[in-house]
């Protein structure tokens, strides 16, 4: 009997699983203009193998917009390709954006709650790996339903209606505004830092390159030469002659 149980609770949980409503809904209870609305983001770097298969996931509520930003730093291995292929698919599967580059943005307003999937194929490349710089996250415009737009408009006539000179709705206004501007700056900063990392590594790449090309170089060049003078030194060989040995005609 308790076979019986354990069995019927574990299909229930597989079925909870295959229809994911942990994923798109994870506070069901509450309503999603009564959640947290801010800005979530993350930077850091990846190293792809050859031909391997990255996937990421970002949760986005349904208003907010959702940014990725990436870029390749280096690249190592035989007949190796820059290219990447990045693609964002949403809670429900569907292919969102996608970019085969060595270096993209995507962006795009969240339609629905849940966590939206990223990932990075590098199956151009079959005999190299890369690396790769990624800046993803979410950040929140201001933009509300339409009750709760008329709620805060009807408030704020009450509010100007009693006071008409309230200077820390002024100062909250411009702090809101000044701390998205700076977010905005900070993701052209990340960015340009971003390229900067593959400059760099494809400043050292060029340095190596040249570094073993021009001693290869020079080995070949030391031993044609060496070569050159033994085969001279063949052409000019002459043997001893005595009086038993001499040489004939």
């Amino acid at each position: 009997m308790s076979g019986k149980v354990f069995s019927l609770a574990l299909l229930l949980f597989m079925l909870q699983l295959e229809r994911g409503d942990h994923l798109r809904s994870p506070h069901p209870d509450i309503p999603d203009k009564d959640l947290f609305w801010g800005a979530d983001q993350y930077d850091f770097a990846v190293v792809l193998p050859a031909t391997a298969l990255e996937c990421f996931w970002h949760f986005a509520h349904h208003g907010e917009h959702f940014y990725l930003n990436f870029m390749v730093q280096w690249v190592t291995g035989v007949a190796n390709d820059r290219h990447l292929s990045v693609t964002v698919n949403s809670p429900k599967g569907l292919l969102l954006s996608k970019v085969d580059d060595s270096t993209g943005q995507i962006g795009f307003d969240a339609e629905e709650t849940g966590f939206y999937q990223m990932c990075f194929s590098n199956f151009h490349n079959r005999f190299g790996s890369m690396q790769v710089f990624m800046s993803f996250g979410v950040y929140y415009d201001g933009q509300v339903d339409a009750d709760r737009q008329k709620e805060e408009e009807k408030k704020k006539k009450e509010e100007t209606n009693k006071q008409l000179n309230d200077t820390l709705t002024t100062i909250e206004d411009s702090s809101v505004k000044v701390q998205g501007l700076v977010f905005h700056m900070w993701r052209h900063y990340n960015f340009g830092r971003m390229r900067r990392g593959a400059d760099y590594y494809l400043l050292l790449s060029n340095g190596n390159y040249v570094r073993y090309w021009s001693a290869a170089q020079s080995i070949v060049i030391i031993l044609a030469g060496y070569l050159q003078l033994f085969f001279l030194k063949r052409l000019f060989h002459t043997k001893t002659t005595t009086e038993t040995d001499k040489p004939r005609c």
